[in-house]
């Protein structure tokens, strides 16, 4: 699709391929006329595409940044300065859409995966309240010496001796008191797991 035309150059008056060249050539006042008279097209080409009237201008100035920068390569033989400034300001936009574009689509990406993670942490919290409540319903099935030395012995972090002390009893004693509690707490947890699954 050809670009429109551009500003009809008036007789006597330099051509933007004529200011274009001239800029080429590191003449900055050939460089602010151009300016001047493009800088309207090609704001309401970028406008047109992005719709969002700062990022149109932000937009427009890299493109004319571009085409200082880039002023040598542009041939008159293949087609009007003003077509060669407004395919530089096409392109740009489109670039701009697309990269704005990612960044949503990141920025959605990361909002699902921290929404993830958040469920997955309310389901653990969910799942080690669940087994504590059954834990704590299977330790009061025990006996009391029973329930004193599991919980001292794999709560507290006591050895068998230390238990046996700080209940006042015999290690063998604490030995087979906490190996039966323990045979009951499995058979129970096995039991409670059966049932709410």
């Amino acid at each position: 699709m050809p670009w429109p035309a551009g500003p009809q150059t008036r007789p006597g008056e330099v051509s933007d391929g004529d200011l274009l060249a001239r800029a080429a050539g590191g003449d900055t006042a050939a460089f602010s006329a151009l300016y001047d008279r493009v800088t309207p097209w090609v704001f309401g080409l970028v406008r047109r595409i992005l719709r969002n009237p700062a990022q149109s201008e932000e937009v427009t100035q890299e493109v004319m940044i571009d085409v200082w920068r880039t002023a040598t390569r542009f041939d008159p033989h293949r087609g009007s300065a003003h077509a060669w400034i407004l395919t530089i300001a096409h392109r740009r936009a489109v670039d701009r859409v697309r990269s704005e574009q990612a960044a949503a689509d990141r920025t959605e990406l990361i909002g699902a995966r921290s929404a993830e993670v958040d469920f997955d942490q309310v389901a653990d919290t969910v799942t080690t309240r669940l087994e504590s409540e059954q834990v704590r319903r299977c330790l009061d099935t025990l006996t009391d010496l029973q329930r004193e030395s599991i919980t001292l012995a794999y709560y507290n972090g006591y050895t068998y001796p230390e238990v046996a002390q700080r209940l006042d009893a015999k290690l063998p004693t604490i030995k087979a008191r906490m190996r039966d509690g323990l045979i009951r707490l499995r058979d129970c947890l096995g039991t409670t797991k059966g049932r709410t699954s």
